[in-house]
């Protein structure tokens, strides 16, 4: 695989300031993984998004070929993506022969008052468009993305090795703290897509974008944006639903079961099995077991006096009527489910089960991992979504200091 060298930006995350390389926004551009109705420059004018273009990997623009409407005049040009809209002057494209056809320039920040707009070799001000406001999720969520598609890309211990250096009880402590911090991140979160959505659409949003896997939640949350729950539950035709994630969807490479038509139709029989869902979540998260009693013991002896593996069946037979399984319902219980109920206030402390529950849908290289480094995967220690969760966020936290690759 090229190795692309990317600039880096230092983003203020829930605990403070990370560093996230370029390469992430260039991936948020191509995979359209943002909202893209109702766009509109910082000038004011409607656009509207046929095709990324084409992802450069050399010099030049980051993406070749674009086709886009401008307030209804179609256009094909070259996209330059940038964490600011100055970053354009600062690099000094404006000058560059070699950027002479960028038509659109894509930005995560909204420019500063005042601030002038960056301008083409031709003096002509550059179309700009602010993808902060579009995302659908977190920052720090699209960083956790792409380090698990780096992870299978890569010589998998030479990532993990500075870690396993450490004394076992300073690794653990790191991976610990790590993981809280993936656990406040996945609870923000959680609160904001309450607080936007309510309950029941917040349910339905987070159900569908796990079932989409990393390469296709931008799909699946298109598609939950045009189709709420009640409109599933009035009942809707697939292909229509389909159609609806049309430009979305990322196909090459996706195993048969992963494929989101596959699970969208899951997720039909879901609804049709059982339309009230998200009360019947609802009813669990007031039914959940307090925090782990005598503090975090370890994770064999928290799912036993918990009986984890009792409320597994319980959440998958009421929650999805025993249509989600396996390390997939892992992640729709970690990722969706448990932060949901934490936000609402459900059960108090929610962060030791959730740190136990079972570990769900990583590469087999975080495992691996996981396992050489004494942090699961052997007798008496099993693996544990909040260890694998851990072991990501610093893995994010390295890949951001060391991104030219």
């Amino acid at each position: 695989m090229a190795r692309i060298q990317t600039s880096v930006a230092e983003m203020q995350g829930l605990y403070g300031p990370y560093t996230l390389p370029e390469r992430v926004l260039q991936k948020i551009w191509l995979q359209g993984d943002f909202c893209r109705h109702g766009l509109r420059l910082t000038d004011g004018r409607p656009l509207e998004l046929l095709s990324p273009g084409k992802w450069n990997l050399g010099g030049g623009p980051d993406f070749l070929g674009a086709r886009f409407r401008i307030d209804g005049v179609s256009a094909t040009g070259d996209v330059e993506v940038h964490f600011r809209a100055a970053d354009w002057a600062a690099h000094g494209h404006g000058a560059n022969p070699s950027f002479a056809q960028v038509g659109l320039h894509a930005v995560l920040f909204p420019p500063e008052a005042g601030a002038v707009p960056p301008r083409s070799a031709a003096g002509a001000a550059l179309p700009t468009l602010v993808l902060l406001p579009l995302l659908h999720r977190d920052m720090e969520e699209y960083a956790s993305d792409d380090a698990l598609e780096a992870l299978t890309e890569r010589d998998e211990w030479r990532d993990f090795s500075p870690l396993a250096a450490l004394p076992a009880a300073a690794r653990h402590e790191l991976v610990g703290a790590q993981a809280e911090q993936r656990w406040q991140q996945k609870c923000r979160y959680a609160r904001l897509r309450l607080a936007r959505l309510g309950w029941e659409d917040a349910a339905h949003q987070t159900a569908l974008e796990i079932l989409g896997y990393r390469r296709n939640r931008a799909g699946m949350l298109a598609v939950a944006g045009r189709h709420p729950l009640a409109t599933w539950q009035a009942g809707l035709a697939l292909d229509e639903v389909w159609e609806s994630g049309q430009g979305y969807w990322q196909l090459d490479g996706i195993r048969p079961a992963n494929h989101p038509l596959h699970r969208l139709r899951q997720y039909q029989d879901w609804v049709g099995r059982c339309p009230d869902w998200p009360a019947r979540l609802a009813g669990l998260g007031r039914e959940l077991p307090g925090p782990p009693r005598g503090g975090r013991p370890g994770t064999r002896g928290v799912r036993q006096a918990e009986k984890l593996s009792d409320w597994r069946k319980r959440i998958c037979e009421v929650a999805t009527g025993g249509l989600v399984g396996g390390s997939r319902l892992d992640t729709l219980v970690c990722d969706g489910f448990l932060p949901l109920w934490e936000a609402a206030g459900s059960a108090p402390g929610l962060d030791g089960l959730w740190y136990h529950w079972y570990l769900g849908d990583v590469p087999d290289q975080l495992k691996r991992a996981l396992a050489r480094l004494g942090l699961g995967g052997f007798a008496g220690c099993p693996f544990s979504h909040g260890a694998g969760q851990g072991l990501l966020g610093w893995l994010i936290g390295r890949q951001g200091r060391t991104s030219d690759w």
